[in-house]
């Protein structure tokens, strides 16, 4: 199983990326999608999620900036970060957990920069 995320990089704040997320390995479309972000100095928190049916999950952080989307033909998750804040400055992860089963995968992460 492999997740390869990319997209990341150093933006001014108010400017916009996008993360993807490619997966290969498994039943794309029988698992739930996240991202996830580390700091430094903080845990890991969920940033957003999707289930294969599309259903969405944000943290309160990023609601009406950031839009987590799937294309199931492409086994490719995306995270459309836009109004980035210096805050949002961290690693992202991107996760994969089976649909009503149980462990994840973890892709190697992105780090995104946010300057002021």
């Amino acid at each position: 199983v492999q997740l390869q995320a990319s997209g990341g990089g150093l933006v001014q704040a108010g400017e916009s990326l996008r993360l993807s997320c490619a997966a290969s390995g498994i039943n794309f479309r029988l698992y739930d999608m996240g991202w996830y972000r580390q700091a430094p100095g903080k845990q890991r928190e969920l940033v957003a999620s999707i289930t294969g049916g599309s259903r969405t999950n944000y943290a309160d952080s990023v609601k009406g900036r950031f839009t987590i989307s799937r294309d199931n033909a492409k086994n490719t998750v995306y995270l459309h970060m836009n109004s980035l804040k210096p805050e949002d400055t961290a690693v992202y992860y991107c996760n994969a957990h089976p649909a009503g089963g149980t462990g994840a995968y973890w892709g190697q992460g992105t780090l995104v920069t946010v300057s002021s």
